[in-house]
C-alpha cells in the first residue's frame, strides 16, 4: 500500500541552495486523496529547512473513513451529553512542523462525510494559500420555497442536498455516512438580503412526499410561517468536527483562500500565537447557487497570544458569528492551599484542554463585577479531570470571600487584533465579537444587514464565561449599513456593578446607516471612550446610550 501512495504521489522533491525551499509536488488523482495528501505533508516532515507542498490544480477528494482520527476537545464545539465521542476525523495533519507552505491554487480540497478538512499542531511557521475548501455534502441543506398555502409547502431542493423520505413521510437530510431531520434553520431573502434564525420547515409533525426528483411537498397539521420565494438553510446542532484547528502553534498563515463550505464548525485557533488570515474568502461558490457557508462561526480564536490579524477578507453565509476573540474564564471552586485554585470549566461546550501555562500570569475576576486583580505566575497547571485544573502559583492568594463567586483569566493569553478591509454579509448574529486587553483595531470595514450587532464587545463569567476586557481598541473608518441596534455592543455582563470593566475604546471616522429607532453605539460600564467625527444617517434622534460610563467624549 505504501508504494503504490508513493507511486501515486508523483512527488518530486526539487533540492536548491541557500534559502529555497524544496519542493514536493502533487498532482490529484481519481478517487480518494486523503492518504495522497497526508504522505505528502509526511514526507515533508523528513526534510530540514523550509518545505512547499505544492498541490497541482484539480479536485482532492477526501473522506472521512480516511482521515486520521485524534481525540482533540476544541473550544466552543460541543459537550460531552452531545456528543461523547471527541474524535476528529483529520484529513490533512501538520503536526511539529516548521517552515512549511501548502501551495493549493487551482486545487479544491472536497470533503466527503463529517470530517476536519486540516489541523496545526505544535507547528511553526506554517502558510495555507491558494486552496479552496468545500463539501461533496455539506451538512447545511437548503431548499427553496417555490409555492405556499395555509398548510403546506413546495420546495426545490439545492442539488448539492440530498434527502430520503421515510416510511412514516418524515423528510431526512442525507450525506456521506450522515443524516438527520428536525434541528436547526434560518431563512435567506434575496429580497432583503438577510439571514435571519427561523424554525425549520421539516419540524416534527411535519409529513412529506416528492412531487418530482428535486421537488418536495411538506405538509403541515396547523398553519406554518414559512414563505414563498425564501430559501431554508437547515442543520443539526453538534459541532462533531471544525474546518480548520491551529493548536499550540505559531506564526500560521491562511492565504488567498477560499473557505466555500466550513462544517461542522469554523476555523478555530486555540492556544496559539500570531495567526493571520489574509485575503480569504468565507462564501459559497459564485455559480454555486448556494447561500451558506458556515455550519457556525467562521473564525475563533480562543486563548491566543502575539497577534491576530485578518485582512481582505469577505464573509457571508455563515450560521452564526463572523469572527469570535476571546478568551476563557474558569470558575474558581476550591483554594486548598494558600498558592493552590482549582479552576473549572463552566460552559459545556469549552472543556478538556490545558489553558494555562508555566510563566502565565492570571487574574482573579469577581464573577459579578468583571473586576479583576493580578494574582500571580503560573508554576503548573495540572488535570484533575476534563473540567477541572489545579493551578499552582508563585504567590499566596489573598483569602476569597466565601460568600462570592470568582473565576480565573489567563491574561498572557490575550492578543493584539487587527481587522482591517473586511467585510461582512449575510450573517445571522454579528460580524465580530471581541474581549482582549491588547491593542486592537477595526478599521475599514463594511457591515452590510448584520441583524444583531454589528460588533459586540461583551466579557462574561456567568454564561458563555468569554473573557475579558477591552482596554485598546480603535473602530475606525467602517461602514455600518442597517444593522441591528445597538450597532456597536459595549456590553459587559455585570451583575452586580464597580469599577468600569472595558476602557480606551474609541469609535471614529465611521458611517452608520441606521434602521429607525436603532442605536449607533450602546455603552454599559465602561470609561475612556472616545466617539466623534462619525456620520450618522437615518431619522434617529439620539444615536448614542450610555449605561455607568465615565470620561465620555463624544461628539
Amino acid at each position: 500500500m505504501k508504494a503504490y501512495v508513493s507511486t501515486l504521489l508523483l512527488c518530486a522533491l526539487v533540492c536548491s541552495c541557500g534559502p529555497e525551499p524544496k519542493i514536493v509536488k502533487v498532482e490529484p488523482i481519481e478517487g480518494d486523496a486523503t492518504h495522497v495528501l497526508q504522505s505528502a505533508i509526511d514526507q515533508a516532515a523528513r526534510h530540514k529547512g523550509p518545505v512547499e507542498i505544492r498541490l497541482q490544480p484539480g479536485v482532492y477528494n477526501v473522506y472521512a473513513e480516511s482521515s486520521t482520527p485524534l481525540h482533540r476537545h476544541i473550544s466552543n464545539t460541543t459537550s460531552e451529553s452531545e456528543n461523547p465521542d471527541h474524535t476528529k476525523r483529520v484529513a490533512l495533519w501538520l503536526n511539529e512542523l516548521s517552515d512549511v507552505t501548502i501551495s493549493g491554487e487551482g486545487a479544491t480540497l472536497l470533503t466527503h462525510g463529517e470530517l476536519t478538512p486540516f489541523a496545526i499542531e505544535n507547528c511553526d511557521g506554517i502558510t495555507i494559500s491558494g486552496l479552496t475548501i468545500d463539501a461533496a455534502d455539506p451538512t447545511v441543506p437548503e431548499m427553496t420555497v417555490v409555492s405556499a398555502d395555509e398548510r403546506s409547502i413546495t420546495a426545490r431542493v439545492h442539488p448539492s442536498s440530498q434527502y430520503e423520505i421515510a416510511a412514516d413521510s418524515t423528510l431526512h437530510w442525507v450525506g456521506h455516512n450522515w443524516d438527520f431531520c428536525h434541528g436547526i434553520a434560518q431563512s435567506y431573502d434575496a429580497a432583503s438580503g438577510q439571514t435571519l434564525r427561523c424554525a425549520t420547515p421539516i419540524a416534527p409533525g411535519s409529513k412529506a412526499v416528492e412531487i418530482e426528483p428535486g421537488v418536495v411537498k411538506i405538509s403541515y397539521p396547523d398553519a406554518h410561517q414559512f414563505h414563498e420565494g425564501l430559501t431554508y438553510q437547515m442543520r443539526h446542532s453538534i459541532r462533531n468536527q471544525v474546518c480548520g484547528l491551529i493548536s499550540l502553534s505559531q506564526n500560521v498563515e491562511l492565504k488567498d483562500m477560499n473557505f466555500q463550505f466550513l462544517g461542522n464548525f469554523g476555523v478555530v485557533s486555540q492556544n496559539s500565537s500570531d495567526v493571520k488570515v489574509t485575503n480569504c474568502r468565507f462564501a459559497p461558490a459564485e455559480d454555486s447557487g448556494r447561500t451558506c457557508a458556515g455550519f457556525a462561526d467562521f473564525l475563533q480564536f480562543s486563548g491566543c497570544r502575539g497577534k491576530i490579524a485578518v485582512n481582505g477578507c469577505y464573509f457571508s453565509g455563515a450560521h452564526d458569528d463572523a469572527i469570535n476573540v476571546h478568551g476563557t474564564h474558569l470558575r474558581i471552586v476550591d483554594n486548598p492551599e494558600p498558592n493552590v485554585l482549582i479552576a473549572r470549566y463552566m460552559h459545556d461546550q469549552t472543556w478538556g484542554f490545558d489553558s494555562f501555562f508555566h510563566g502565565d500570569s492570571i487574574e482573579i475576576v469577581d464573577c459579578r463585577s468583571l473586576n479583576g486583580n493580578y494574582a500571580g505566575r503560573v508554576i503548573s497547571s495540572t488535570e484533575q479531570n476534563p473540567y477541572e485544573w489545579r493551578l499552582e502559583l508563585d504567590q499566596d492568594i489573598p483569602a476569597l470571600d466565601p460568600n462570592g463567586e470568582y473565576a480565573v483569566e489567563n491574561i498572557s493569553a490575550t492578543p493584539a487584533v487587527e481587522i482591517r478591509d473586511c467585510y461582512f454579509t449575510l450573517v445571522p448574529t454579528r460580524g465580530v465579537l471581541i474581549t482582549t486587553r491588547r491593542p486592537s483595531v477595526i478599521e475599514n470595514c463594511t457591515f452590510d444587514r448584520i441583524p444583531m450587532s454589528a460588533i459586540l464587545v461583551s466579557d462574561d463569567a456567568r454564561g458563555w464565561y468569554e473573557s475579558g476586557p477591552v482596554r485598546d481598541l480603535r473602530i475606525a473608518g467602517c461602514q455600518f449599513i442597517d444593522c441591528g441596534s445597538p450597532v456597536i455592543n459595549i456590553a459587559p455582563e455585570v451583575t452586580v456593578p464597580a469599577s468600569p470593566v472595558h476602557s480606551g475604546i474609541s469609535i471614529t471616522d465611521n458611517t452608520f446607516r441606521l434602521l429607525p429607532g436603532s442605536l449607533a453605539v450602546s455603552a454599559r460600564h465602561a470609561s475612556d471612550l472616545t466617539i466623534l467625527n462619525n456620520q450618522i444617517l437615518g431619522p434617529v434622534p439620539s444615536p448614542y446610550s450610555f449605561t455607568s460610563c465615565t470620561s465620555i467624549n463624544c461628539q
